[in-house]
């Protein structure tokens, strides 16, 4: 018993630790972010450490911000039964009638939300706020009025430089919205809203200072849900990625996080590379939201990712069934597709997949060449040549691009009839595109190899004099680089054996012979090419 009693303790300990309960709703509130402090509030109404007074207040002060203004009556009212002497229910109640037009009534609240507190500074901040919130404009003087009453309470008030901050805000003078946050932060380390507003008020200027600033924020409260998201919120928005996710990481376990902050974690997880990670909790969020269309791109994206294309494909099917007007699918869904189909040889399937994306993001040059290497891989040879061509025209592209090219051409004149004029402009096209890459390169053998492949299938596969000139061209470039004779004995090979067959063409066994035994210093163990040259006869 006194082991459960210690880890129940323990367990309790714990959670304390690591969550505010509703006053992280309270934050949000103060925060602006109305929508998650209702969450937050109602979440934990019934905890046994929540002030059910206070939470009631700011859950109407969320109605009346959404005009709800019959609940947030009710909000109050109920405020008011949990504690009778709590001053802001009646200040809420207050600038209800405000709302109303009934100026009397609410001045009655306030003068009773006074009385029940006296010379408390939050109260003539709150008041302040009501008739800021009801008519900025004609509430001016008013405003000002319980301004000053704050500052003689309690000149050290932070709420009363928030207010400030938010009046300036309304204005768009970021500069004082800002410095009044600070005078918050200055009075009182732990405010949340402050750091956060001051933060939001730097970061499209400085986001590198208002990251600190909410680190800063989390070294004094480290339990703060709001801090702990604005943080990773806040590297996200400036596109650093593994340190958003890190942050995610250390938020989600906040039991006031939201759920749709672990679909973002998600996400993050997957562009950090962490797909195993990313796969697991977008399974685990499917299983109770499974029309979640994010989750279900980020479960697609980490299972193409992880290379299990079975199941991408599989995954793929759910994703793209998800069509509908809300849901708009990215050039990257579709490429990705594309590039599991091929990894599972359905290149003719893929080639719809590039379509689309291309569709979507016709700016995405890459996606031409994915195109045409679908193309390519079904067999289409002519299209792959148009859609490459069509790239290259567009002008952005590199050297290795027009190799491509001539091996797009290459594959047409292979496929093309004999002697077609289809088939010699295939060849003249990849043979002139050889020679701006060598051009370009002019020490490297690859692009004369490449040439010297094209010169074979314009003899119909047999060799030939300018075949054999390219070839050798080719050794001469290789031998540059003595060790080109381990980095690139395949090309040896080759150039050999090609130059040795165009001799025994013109029956110049002699220098065919001089070819086979270079061929055979290669590859010294192979007997069968022995007994060949041994067999050779020279006249």
């Amino acid at each position: 018993m006194k082991f459960k009693l210690l880890m129940s303790l323990l367990v309790a300990g714990a959670l304390s630790a690591s969550a505010q309960g509703y006053k992280d709703g309270v934050e949000y509130f103060k925060a602006d972010q109305f929508e998650n402090a209702k969450e937050l509030l109602e979440r934990n109404l019934n905890d046994a450490s929540t002030d059910k007074a206070e939470a009631y207040y700011y859950l109407g002060a969320i109605a009346v911000k959404d005009k709800d203004y019959a609940a947030a009556k009710s909000d109050f009212e109920k405020g008011l039964q949990a504690n009778p002497q709590n001053p802001y229910n009646k200040v809420g109640l207050g600038e209800l009638e405000l709302i109303n037009g009934n100026v009397k009534a609410a001045e009655q609240l306030f003068d009773e939300a006074k009385k029940m507190n006296k010379k408390d500074a939050g109260v003539m901040v709150a008041i302040g706020r009501a008739y800021f919130n009801a008519d900025p404009v004609k509430y001016a003087k008013e405003i000002t009025k319980y301004d000053e009453q704050a500052m003689k309470a309690d000149k050290k008030n932070p709420a009363i430089f928030i207010l400030r901050g938010d009046r300036k805000a309304a204005e768009e003078a970021w500069g004082d919205a800002a410095a009044n946050y600070e005078n918050a932060i200055l009075y009182s380390k732990e405010q949340p809203a402050a750091y956060v507003k001051y933060a939001n008020a730097y970061f499209n200027v400085n986001p590198d200072f208002a990251i600190d600033k909410l680190n800063e924020l989390l070294t004094i409260t480290p339990n703060s849900a709001l801090g702990q998201r604005e943080l990773a919120e806040k590297y996200y928005q400036n596109d650093q990625w593994s340190k958003a996710a890190a942050a995610y990481g250390d938020y989600i376990k906040n039991p006031n996080h939201f759920v749709e902050d672990e679909v973002r974690y998600s996400v993050l997880l997957y562009y950090g590379q962490h797909y195993d990670e990313s796969l697991a909790l977008a399974n685990k969020l499917l299983a109770s939201d499974p029309q979640n269309f994010q989750l279900q791109r980020i479960a697609f994206l980490d299972m193409a990712a992880l290379k299990d294309f079975a199941a991408a494909e599989n995954q793929a099917h759910k994703f793209f069934a998800m069509d509908n007007t809300k849901n708009k699918f990215t050039s990257n869904d579709y490429s990705t597709y594309a590039e599991v189909l091929q990894e599972l040889g359905k290149d003719s399937l893929a080639i719809f997949e590039y379509e689309k994306a291309i569709e979507v993001n016709p700016d995405k040059l890459d996606l031409y060449k994915s195109l045409s290497a679908a193309y390519s891989g079904a067999k289409n040879y002519k299209k792959a040549l148009e859609v490459f061509k069509a790239f290259i025209d567009k002008g952005d592209y590199v050297t290795n691009d027009l190799v491509t090219l001539a091996n797009r051409y290459q594959n047409v004149a292979a496929t093309s009839e004999d002697d077609s004029p289809e088939k010699l402009d295939a060849i003249n096209n990849a043979i002139a595109t050889l020679d701006k890459v060598i051009e370009k390169v002019p020490g490297n053998p690859i692009p004369v190899r490449n040439k010297a492949r094209i010169f074979l299938v314009k003899n119909g596969s047999k060799p030939s004099q300018e075949m054999a000139d390219a070839y050798m061209e080719v050794v001469k470039l290789l031998d540059a680089d003595p060790e080109n004779k381990t980095k690139r004995s395949d090309m040896y090979s080759e150039a050999f054996t090609q130059i040795a067959s165009f001799y025994v063409s013109e029956k110049n066994m002699a220098e065919a012979k001089a070819y086979y035994e270079k061929l055979y210093e290669l590859d010294p163990t192979n007997q069968a090419l022995r007994d060949y040259i041994d067999k050779m006869k020279i006249d």
